[in-house]
């Protein structure tokens, strides 16, 4: 039987730093097509069991997807559980021919899921992504202004919002354009807008980057996104349970979704106001009007069926 390898890559925005364990082989390549094509070239006949990706704002998407369509399978590496590992392994120093030489560790000892390549939800999170970036400029344009006492200063806010409106309304009829135009995301959404208190804005969020939704369990769904409660209990200690990591742009507008259900949607405000009656917290409450959310998602994504209020 032949011998399996585990690589790691740290990506640059200029080059790619291998390294292959067990045998400690490390070689680089420039990040772009040429170098892509003579990773692929150097990686052709070894037996590689999983190749480890640190996201890199984007800079990795590239060299991904060149491995992919080798049918060389990926693994994408969040760089906190990374930076964890490599300090929970004695390593604190960091350069790049080790940082890669971690992520090849990481594939080879911890549990990672290989990466799947959507190409239409792919072009849907970019503009996803510009559309947050645009949000938030316009938040803290209209938080800036107030404070604002020079008339000009308001007055070229107020221009400034007024255009970023405008920009965020293009993007919008943009996303919803690419997803009418894919049958397979064009269902999808139809099914998730069908739940009262979930509109355009978490649906294309959904799709984007949760693409996922319907193949998971509901502890899965629910530890993804980030509104799992945890234990944190010790011999008698009881402690308080709370949610950690997860995908943050999903839950930012999850959240957000949330508290329009609690006043919109008949069944998830009973349950939200049951909790509340029960002298749940707040915070508590909406999160897990949050978590019933997307577990119930999650399972109409899976069953193909739009929302039924008897099934909430």
């Amino acid at each position: 039987m032949a011998h399996l390898s585990h690589a790691g890559i740290d990506v640059a925005s200029d080059r790619l730093d291998v390294m292959l364990l067990p045998d400690g082989q490390c070689f680089w390549v420039a990040n772009n097509t040429a170098g892509w094509a003579e990773l692929v070239t150097r990686l052709r006949g070894l037996h590689i069991a999983a190749i480890g990706i640190e996201a890199s704002g984007g800079y990795e998407r590239g060299v991904i997807r060149a491995l992919l369509a080798e049918g060389i399978s990926v693994r994408q590496i969040n760089p906190f559980k990374l930076r964890q590992f490599a300090k929970a392994s004695g390593v604190l120093a960091k350069n790049d021919r080790l940082d890669a030489r971690m992520i090849a560790l990481f594939v080879a000892t911890m549990p990672t899921r290989p990466a799947q390549r959507n190409e239409a939800a792919e072009r849907v999170a970019e503009v996803v992504t510009a559309r947050r970036q645009l949000s938030d400029q316009k938040v803290a344009a209209e938080n800036a202004s107030r404070l604002f006492e020079d008339a000009s200063l308001r007055r070229l806010y107020r221009r400034r919002m007024t255009r970023l409106a405008l920009d965020i309304a293009l993007l919008d009829k943009r996303l919803a354009e690419m997803v009418s135009a894919d049958v397979v995301l064009a269902k999808r959404y139809r099914l998730l807008t069908s739940m009262p208190g979930v509109g355009p804005v978490l649906a294309f969020t959904l799709i984007a980057f949760l693409p996922e939704l319907g193949q998971m369990s509901r502890k899965q769904v629910a530890a993804i996104v980030g509104v799992a409660p945890y234990d944190f209990d010790s011999g008698k200690m009881k402690g308080i349970r709370c949610i950690w990591g997860g995908r943050a742009p999903v839950r930012r507008v999850l959240y957000m979704a949330a508290l329009t259900a609690c006043r919109f949607n008949p069944a998830l405000k009973t349950f939200h106001e049951r909790l509340a009656a029960a002298g749940k917290k707040s915070k508590v409450a909406i999160v897990a009007v949050m978590r019933k959310i997307i577990t119930t998602l999650n399972a109409m994504i899976r069953d193909n069926v739009a929302w039924d209020v008897r099934s909430a």
